[in-house]
């Protein structure tokens, strides 16, 4: 499925959703386990494997937490390794474990 298409569908389903005024869309790419979430965070970890810091912007070493932000969150991926793409609207990354893609609307 091309990028256009799944930013197509997504804003879609945002379309019929008029509660959800903007979001994000996580896809894992070897199975194409899908998540949905109104915000998203980016996180860091000291050496003790305690919370450290919040960021807006990925970057290598920090996990991507999925809104809402509390003991129930959504999705939360372990550290980031490689970042291949990087724009306002998309994020194309690998984890100690997986690859995603991470969609803004």
């Amino acid at each position: 499925m091309k990028l256009d298409d799944i930013l197509q569908d997504f804003q879609e389903f945002l379309d019929n959703r008029p509660d959800i005024e903007s979001g994000y869309k996580l896809v894992r790419k070897h199975d194409q386990l899908t998540k949905i979430a109104e915000d998203v965070l980016w996180i860091d970890f000291d050496e003790n494997g305690q919370f450290k810091a919040k960021h807006t912007e990925p970057a290598i070493g920090r996990s991507l937490l999925l809104s809402p932000f509390n003991a129930a969150f959504t999705w939360q991926t372990t550290s980031v390794t490689e970042i291949m793409e990087h724009t306002d609207k998309y994020t194309h990354f690998k984890t100690q474990n997986s690859e995603y893609e991470l969609f803004k609307f």
